[in-house]
């Protein structure tokens, strides 16, 4: 391989090389003009001993001279149109020495009623609910770990209704003024936060947010029940996806509001709904029979459904895409901003993405937008600038990676893998604790770069491979995270690779102008995030199967 020239941008940190490239920002001691007018110097307040602290530092003389005494790497993101990220030696440097410290504490114990029970009376809380600010109910409803103090808050921002027992069993219903009905409700978006609170009794959570029909008049066209396992698929029918959307939610006896209940089964429930709703739209499309019965499809006739699938697919057929993806957990703040889902009850989301749209004027038609298109540029491009193959230069940078600081330490970006995928922490990291997911098996034809092309096994260790990677997460103490799918479009051989990328949010990297510019801010080495998420594996037995590597 000649070298590469000193200006190589093909906008990707991947090279031909099998290597990641990454930018090192050291620039020489500079000067910076003084063009301050006044000194406000003054006392910002006393040590214990009484002696002054003023702010005398902070107003200069003359010009400033600054001495640079930290790197920062910056890293193109693998895929171009995800930016580039920021890596702060300062900070990545303390991480590097404990990789184990990368993880966020459990939420405090929050109780208010408590807090006034023991310096009151029995009840005053209650009396006072009325008085509180908004804000301060939301706070307690998004953050309170006290089962009784959600279940007063829930009885005073909706009208419930019980059993002899003071179970709760129901809603009351009252006139929407439309010729309908809706829930007697104060204030939803109270209402939807202490619903979502974890910490919420499982029959509250059901009557308020859970049961079938609660939230709405969606249909439910699809469910997969099995021992301990129960998920129902929603139909959106005019959703904001184009042509609607479905959602396969944990069902109501099978309440999972936290990852780390996620077992094996549920994730593999979820995903067959995806699986085989996606398959049942294709043979709609292509005039395939369904098996007879309103009834879940076996693995065994899921696979067959797309084996015929692929038999029938021309070069005249539609180059549709899927879409999937995850919001999970709910957060909402006493400001009034909703952080995250828009419930916490663990579901997953998934529509089908046409090839082209026609524009308002009917003149022509236009691509209708699947981020998978993006990666198929990126391929595309990368392969005029460099002739080479994107995905396997990018799987060679992974497996062969050299440590960002150049320091003694850990290489691998490897977290898990199988023969069918590999579960890595990306060189730039587009959110703090990122993790992707690549399919790294092939058919006859080539790389497998969507769910039509997935065998069964294929299927299994990716539904494994997301699974494992929100139990890292989980044990991190990830309370936020946002999955999604990069599917190459059907009938295109373009070799694209299926991939998956999973985005925790953090307390101090929720977005802010530099994410705005595809600028990610990162605290950590990679390789450094890398071994904490597999001492994670380690500690907390998250293996799925014998055959499995760390």
């Amino acid at each position: 391989m000649p070298d590469l020239p000193k200006s190589y941008l093909p906008g990707s940190s991947v090279t031909p090389r099998g290597r990641f490239l990454v930018g090192l920002h050291c620039p020489p001691p500079f000067t910076v003009a003084n063009l301050r007018e006044q000194d406000l110097t003054g006392i910002l307040g006393h040590t214990g001993d009484g002696s002054p602290v003023d702010n005398r530092r902070n107003f200069p003389a003359g010009d400033v001279q600054v001495a640079n005494t930290k790197y920062i790497y910056e890293i193109a993101n693998a895929f171009p149109f995800r930016g580039a990220t920021f890596i702060d030696s300062g900070w990545a440097d303390a991480r590097a020495a404990d990789p184990a410290s990368i993880a966020l504490p459990p939420p405090a114990k929050c109780s208010l009623r408590m807090v006034m029970e023991n310096r009151f009376a029995q009840g005053s809380f209650k009396s006072i609910l009325p008085e509180l600010p908004l804000p301060v109910l939301y706070g307690l409803a998004a953050n309170s770990t006290d089962p009784e103090e959600l279940t007063a808050l829930a009885g005073f921002c909706c009208r419930l209704e019980h059993d002899d027992s003071g179970r709760p069993v129901g809603l009351r219903f009252m006139d929407d003024g439309q010729g309908g009905l809706r829930a007697d409700i104060d204030d939803f978006a109270l209402f939807e936060t202490i619903a979502n609170n974890p910490w919420l009794p499982d029959a509250y959570k059901e009557v308020m947010v859970l049961r079938p029909g609660v939230q709405g008049a969606s249909e439910i066209v699809g469910e997969w029940q099995g021992s301990g396992s129960h998920v129902f698929e929603y139909l959106r029918g005019n959703s904001y996806i184009p042509g609607g959307h479905y959602a396969s939610n944990m069902a109501s006896d099978a309440i999972r509001y936290q990852t780390a209940d996620l077992s094996l089964q549920d994730m593999q429930a979820l995903r067959h709904l995806y699986y085989q709703r996606t398959y049942a739209v294709l043979a709609g499309k292509a005039g395939i029979p369904l098996p007879a019965g309103r009834r879940k499809l076996s693995t065994s006739e899921l696979e067959d459904l797309r084996r015929r699938i692929l038999q029938v697919i021309d070069n005249d057929s539609e180059q549709v895409a899927t879409l999937w993806g995850w919001n999970f957990g709910y957060d909402f703040s006493a400001s009034g901003y909703r952080l995250h889902a828009s419930h916490q009850m663990i579901h997953q989301q998934y529509a089908m993405v046409p090839q082209s749209v026609a524009t308002d004027d009917n003149a022509m038609a236009i691509p209708s937008y699947s981020c998978g298109d993006l990666v198929a540029d990126t391929i595309q491009r990368y392969r005029s600038v460099t002739g080479s193959d994107f995905f396997s230069d990018l799987l060679a940078a992974v497996r062969g990676n050299i440590r960002t600081d150049r320091k003694k330490g850990e290489n691998n970006l490897v977290v898990w893998e199988d023969e069918n995928v590999l579960l890595f922490v990306p060189k730039a990291q587009v959110s703090q604790w990122e993790l992707q997911l690549l399919v790294t098996a092939d058919t006859f034809d080539g790389p497998v770069g969507n769910v039509v092309e997935a065998d069964t096994e294929v299927r299994d260790s990716i539904d494994r491979g997301i699974l494992t990677a929100q139990k890292i997460f989980a044990g991190l103490g990830a309370r936020m995270v946002t999955s999604i799918e990069f599917p190459k479009r059907l009938r295109v051989d373009n070799g694209q690779r299926l991939l998956y990328s999973f985005l925790p949010k953090l307390p101090w990297s929720m977005g802010a102008f530099s994410e705005a510019q595809l600028r990610f801010i990162c605290g950590h080495y990679p390789e450094d995030f890398a071994v904490c998420c597999r001492l994670q594996l380690k500690t907390k037995n998250i293996y799925l199967s014998d055959n499995t590597t760390p």
